[in-house]
């Protein structure tokens, strides 16, 4: 498993899919600095958002660009913060039980402090929102794509290392070489699903009410809220489709030529029978302009590798520990006085909290664990089956990955009130109907890391299973278990994250002018954010972290210790 270095020459010339190219790929920076460029206006406090459909490929390709920026910012993010986490034991005591408390905080608890910096940076003008609008996507996005290449990096088979101890490769060659492929298809099925996550959140990021302010950005996002506000549902559907309609396109032209391309990252010795197919990729493959820009990429990163080389040649061993111990020590102080500061200034935050605010958080933290629990348990149930034979059968993965990544990313604000108003016509409200609704973003992070599990199971072990006749249960118990696990878990501990991160809009809907809510954490975070009790969002905020990193720590991290110890390809 490793990074193709070269690529077979041929005499190039130019052709109709060139120029194709060539053309799209101006089209998409030219709509960007387009974009990018309405940022540096004043910001308007009462931006109306205009249902005229013909509005929506405007609304639409702003939302596009930011989910574009932020999914950069999660994927540099999730690389840097997963292989430093890996790199040492007390960056794993550190940085991980840090990971499990940042997942744990809903988008709606880091608006206010988001929102209010860029204002204080950026005053009266709109980059200052864009940039906290791209941020909230952002912390959609970002946790389970991390704790993926994190629990890669840590299941690689022990005889990988040994061949790179062998062979003397330093730590960039070993991240190039077998960090990254290793950790390529699980990474990219979590790309899917934080692109989906953004997709999911969109509308809390574009269109948000703080301090009885409202806050709006142009975008599909706040398009679907104005007209779920007014309760249009044919504006509702205007916006949806728009979204379905991206969606798809980016399956098609982005992450459906990224799993194929993934595949060759497979522990195979033997080629599967079924590969999975795109006619993008194969179209880009026959590329001259995709051709030369490999070649130059490749170029460019083994130049990188050779002066990482020289480098360590260069410097001394003793300099570059001292300057690693100094770096160190520098971070923890900053660490300790940032940690001070902020309990400082939370302690003036929640000064005029009651003790009966302090109940009602309690007893709304209990409720909410029961929602998270049972949606959590009900995803598995189905997940598990259904992700395991897509992940095996590249023609149902054809066929279903594009519908799993379009209802994947349908955002809850859109839908849940029609469905909340169905539910209290039958009965239970959102006491019981959070549960469902739930359910609705919680379940596909469970749904692609089996996929991502599945299909990472070497073919030969599947050839070798059919060979001595191992079926059912059984075929269960001794292949594929074993080798999904470690997904499993990651997929376990981001759904579960995922969860209580919901609740925001589970547990609290707005629909038509009114307030639908339920006794719960999301609900009483969703409530305080828009009435400013910063006191009771922060306790609430920091209960909810508790619990998530409480439960991570008894019982996901002990599973994800018996993944890494006895769940790994030898």
């Amino acid at each position: 498993m490793k990074i193709p270095i070269s690529i077979p020459a041929e005499t190039f010339r130019i052709r109709a899919i060139d120029l194709g190219i060539f053309f799209v790929i101006g089209g998409i920076l030219t709509l960007i600095i387009y974009i990018a460029s309405q940022w540096s206006g004043p910001y308007e406090r009462t931006v109306e958002i205009d249902l005229n459909p013909a509005k929506i490929p405007e609304y639409a390709a702003q939302s596009l660009v930011r989910m574009i920026l932020a999914y950069i910012l999660s994927f540099a993010f999730s690389i840097w913060y997963g292989y430093t986490a890996s790199r040492s034991k007390i960056h794993e005591k550190i940085m991980i039980p840090l990971l499990d408390i940042l997942q744990s905080i809903p988008v709606l608890s880091f608006l206010p402090g988001v929102v209010l910096a860029m204002i204080s940076l950026f005053p009266g003008q709109r980059i200052g929102i864009e940039i906290a609008c791209i941020i909230l996507i952002f912390t959609g996005q970002v946790w389970n794509m991390t704790f993926s290449f994190y629990h890669s990096v840590n299941t690689i088979p022990k005889e990988m290392g040994e061949v790179v101890r062998l062979h003397k490769l330093n730590k960039f060659s070993k991240f190039l070489r077998l960090d990254l492929p290793f950790s390529a298809i699980g990474l990219i099925w979590n790309s899917m699903m934080s692109v989906a996550g953004g997709w999911f959140f969109l509308v809390a990021c574009e269109m948000f009410i703080l301090e009885g302010r409202d806050f709006r950005l142009p975008g599909i996002g706040s398009y679907i809220q104005t007209a779920a506000d007014i309760g249009s549902i044919e504006h509702i559907f205007y916006g949806l489709g728009t979204m379905v309609f991206l969606i798809t396109l980016i399956d098609i032209i982005i992450w459906r030529p990224l799993v194929v391309w993934s595949q060759k990252f497979r522990m195979d010795t033997v080629q599967p029978e079924d590969e999975r197919e795109s006619l993008v990729l194969n179209i880009l493959t026959t590329s001259v302009f995709f051709r030369k820009f490999s070649n130059i990429l490749i170029k460019m990163i083994n130049t990188l590798e050779k002066l990482s080389y020289k480098r360590l040649v260069k410097i001394e061993n003793k300099f570059t520990n001292l300057i690693s111990r100094l770096s160190g020590f520098v971070l923890l102080f900053f660490f300790v006085v940032l940690i001070v500061w902020l309990f400082l200034k939370a302690l003036e935050i929640t000064s005029e909290v009651t003790l009966n605010d302090c109940w009602n958080i309690l007893s709304a933290a209990f409720f909410s664990l029961l929602r998270t629990s049972a949606a959590v348990l009900i995803a598995l149930a189905w997940t598990l089956p259904v992700g395991v034979y897509i992940g095996m059968n590249p023609k149902a993965a054809k066929m279903l990955q594009g519908m799993i990544q379009i209802l994947a990313s349908i955002p809850a604000t859109a839908v849940f009130p029609v469905i909340v108003l169905f539910l209290i016509r039958v009965g239970g409200g959102l006491d019981i109907g959070g549960i469902f609704l739930m359910l609705l973003g919680v379940q596909w992070y469970l749904l692609f890391n089996i996929i991502a599990g599945a299909s990472a199971i070497p073919k030969d072990l599947i050839e070798i299973s059919k060979a001595y006749g191992i079926k059912g249960i059984k075929k269960w118990k001794t292949l594929i278990f074993p080798c999904i696990f470690p997904y499993l878990i990651t997929g376990l501990i981001t759904a579960y994250g995922g969860a209580w991160n919901s609740t925001i809009v589970c547990e609290y809907v707005s629909f038509g002018g009114e307030i639908l809510s339920t006794k719960g954490l999301g609900a009483l975070i969703s409530s305080s954010t828009a009435e400013g009790k910063f006191g009771i969002l922060l306790l609430s905020t920091l209960t909810m972290s508790f619990m998530v990193v409480s439960i991570n720590r008894l019982l996901w991290k002990r599973l994800f210790i018996i993944a890494k110890n006895k769940f790994i390809l030898e």
